[in-house]
């Protein structure tokens, strides 16, 4: 797992300031996963445990966003640049590196994790290990929102995406997942963003088990 997130981690540092002002609108500009972002939030609020982290931040919109739809939001990132980037630019919020692998996360800790197009690079045989984690941090009942790229067929397609190497995901195959690894799916939204690579923008909400 070393290697290629090694690689993404240096392939991110030099893309900082381009891919912060990319996505500066903070979603203001998409409002499918604008939606999904609000419904997140407010399901984690009725859980009473407003802790979530937004795992995989880069410049930190969405720990932001996250922060003004009224969660205790923090940022952790795998890349430093974009972690001092969104200290920067969110002075009030806390962000740090982190992998996700290994999140500096007590057990059962948050009410929710944002995991926004953050494990895209993941090789398909290592994804398991990653959701282990997230579900480790949650709470019983805490949310997981994740946001990936979606395909037809039945297994993740490899693409070269701008930054690293990335996968896209039949839905059915991640919610899968989601489901071994401990976490009840039961939400999700694919739409069409009119996209040069002719993939769905997808987003699948879960429960951890109680």
């Amino acid at each position: 797992m070393a290697n290629h997130q090694d690689e993404t981690r240096a392939a991110y540092d030099g893309v900082v300031e381009l891919y912060a002002s990319l996505f500066a609108d903070r979603l203001e500009t998409q409002p499918f996963g604008r939606a999904m972002i609000d419904t997140f939030a407010e399901l984690v609020r009725a859980t009473g445990n407003l802790r979530a982290a937004d795992v995989g931040c880069g410049p930190g919109h969405l720990t932001a966003m996250l922060h003004e739809l009224g969660l205790d939001a923090f940022g952790l990132d795998l890349s430093p640049s974009m972690v001092d980037h969104a200290r920067r630019a969110h002075p009030a919020l806390l962000f740090q590196e982190a992998r996700m692998e290994s999140l500096p996360i007590e057990d059962g800790a948050l009410g929710g994790v944002l995991a926004h197009y953050s494990m895209i690079h993941t090789p398909p045989g290592e994804l398991p290990e990653l959701l282990a984690e997230q579900v480790r941090v949650l709470a019983p009942g805490g949310l997981l929102l994740v946001s990936f790229f979606g395909t037809d067929g039945q297994e993740p397609v490899r693409f070269d995406h701008k930054v690293a190497p990335a996968y896209s995901w039949p839905a059915d195959r991640l919610a899968g997942l989601l489901a071994d690894a401990g976490l009840v799916p039961f939400a999700r939204l694919l739409h069409d963003p009119a996209s040069e690579r002719g993939f769905l923008d997808a987003y699948l909400l879960a429960r951890r088990r109680s």
